[in-house]
């Protein structure tokens, strides 16, 4: 993408309206704005971070067996009658009636519209286990939406239930999701440490929530360190290995880790103090197994091995992904701009001409830009006709993970400058070696 083609809107000032570092640098780096109150424009910047996102979340589920579907964001509220939900969710829900008087609800979640859906058309344990999941825009009227993407009213959610026949199966899909939860944020190279969760309005006895840590995040936090070394790669851990899949929910639920929630200083007064570790973090996702809460509820049964009628056991899974890109800039960004994980990057490289009016830098730049390109690395180039220090101070602000700057001085001795946004480090390559560097 060439800049002086593209809508990337960068304010000059910071917001003076935005409270946290994300909510800052989403208005000044051009990935959002804001069109009501906790709704926003997701902008082709922004965009293209939450699209990133959202494949990794999407493909970590499809390892883990789950099956992609979409349900509609609008639900009918008999739906959440019968579940005991409609009166007991609160404010939060946004209800309406059509034009016929019916009223309807702008889901919040989908516990009750899967179970309809699940209990319509599955009768036999022969199509249990199942794991479904989906990407979709919810709605929750926040009394006070604030902080950006990260507490808006509109957002986008991937949710998965499972569905087994007995309480074991019930587990083991909580366990494969578990895995998946956290190979997904080591994959987006944020650190997402699970913990001990009370279930809420979703109902549950067994519930983790994965905390982002972040100086500004919502919650305080309490674990031990060892949760942070739990090898994911390790020889039979795989999805189709429940020995291996309960050995890691042992690991988790062994190390000490919990918000000051469900914080309990008995149990934390027995972490050694060498592997204590203290701080504040951002929900980015939240598992819960509630058995046959609504499924029960909704009478879903289904004829057993033995010929008797079966109620399945359910769990449901959430990961905030337009929340996830607020997160991971509240845990990675610096006083100039955002330094994005090279996963989730908009380019992985953005190419600055120190002087746009030189024909050699412009020929020099063209040229990367083009075999860049040719070469699969997404890329943008700063083609505009501005100062070299206004350049690079967007480049900055927007956080590509590198940056190739060119200008007269250094390709007179044949090179170009490198430099890596995370380390700051910088190192001059002639062109061949710049393009080698960045397609390897």
């Amino acid at each position: 993408m060439r800049l002086s083609q593209s809508f990337l809107p960068v304010l000059k000032e910071s917001p003076s309206d935005a409270q946290i570092a994300s909510h800052k640098l989403m208005l000044q780096a051009g990935l959002v704005r804001q069109t009501a109150a906790g709704i926003y424009a997701w902008l082709p910047l922004g965009w293209r971070v939450l699209q990133k996102v959202e494949q990794i979340v999407r493909e970590e589920q499809d390892r883990a067996g789950a099956q992609e579907m979409l349900m509609p964001t609008i639900q009918p509220a008999d739906l959440w009658r019968e579940s005991g939900r409609y009166d007991a969710y609160g404010p939060e829900m946004l209800r309406i009636k059509d034009r016929h008087d019916r009223e309807m609800l702008y889901g919040p979640t989908n516990e009750d519209m899967i179970t309809a859906l699940f209990r319509d058309d599955v009768k036999s344990y022969r199509d249990l286990p199942r794991m479904l999941y989906h990407i979709q825009w919810k709605f929750r009227d926040e009394v006070r939406p604030r902080f950006g993407v990260m507490r808006g009213r509109e957002f986008l959610m991937k949710d998965a239930y499972s569905f087994d026949l007995d309480e074991a199966g019930g587990q083991r899909s909580y366990y494969r999701q578990l895995l998946a939860y956290l190979r997904t944020f080591r994959r987006m190279g944020i650190k997402a440490v699970p913990m001990q969760a009370d279930s809420g309005p979703i109902g549950g006895k067994l519930s983790h929530e994965f905390i982002i840590l972040a100086p500004n995040g919502e919650s305080e936090v309490f674990y031990d360190a060892a949760v942070e070394s739990i090898d994911l790669d390790r020889p039979g851990l795989s999805y189709d290995d429940d020995a291996g899949l309960a050995a890691l929910f042992n690991e988790v639920t062994g190390s000490y880790a919990a918000t000051d929630e469900t914080h309990d200083p008995a149990r934390w007064a027995m972490v050694d103090d060498k592997a204590k570790r203290t701080g504040r973090g951002i929900e980015v996702g939240h598992i819960f197994y509630f058995g046959d809460r609504y499924s029960k509820a909704m009478g879903l049964k289904v004829s057993g091995r033995d010929g008797d009628m079966v109620t399945p056991m359910m769990g449901s899974y959430g990961v905030g992904v337009s929340r996830l890109v607020g997160a991971i800039i509240e845990a990675s960004h610096d006083d100039n701009g955002i330094i994005w994980p090279e996963a989730v990057a908009p380019w992985k490289v953005g190419i600055v001409t120190m002087r746009a009016d030189d024909e050699a830098t412009v020929a020099a730049a063209a040229d990367l830009y083009q075999k860049l390109g040719a070469a699969g690395v997404e890329t943008l180039y700063d083609d505009r006709d501005e100062r070299g220090g206004v350049k690079l101070g967007g480049m900055d602000l927007m956080g590509l993970p590198w940056q190739i700057i060119i200008g007269p001085r250094g390709l007179k001795d044949g090179v170009v400058e490198v430099k890596n946004r995370a380390s700051g480090e910088r190192e001059e390559l002639t062109p061949e070696a710049a393009l080698a560097k960045l397609t390897s």
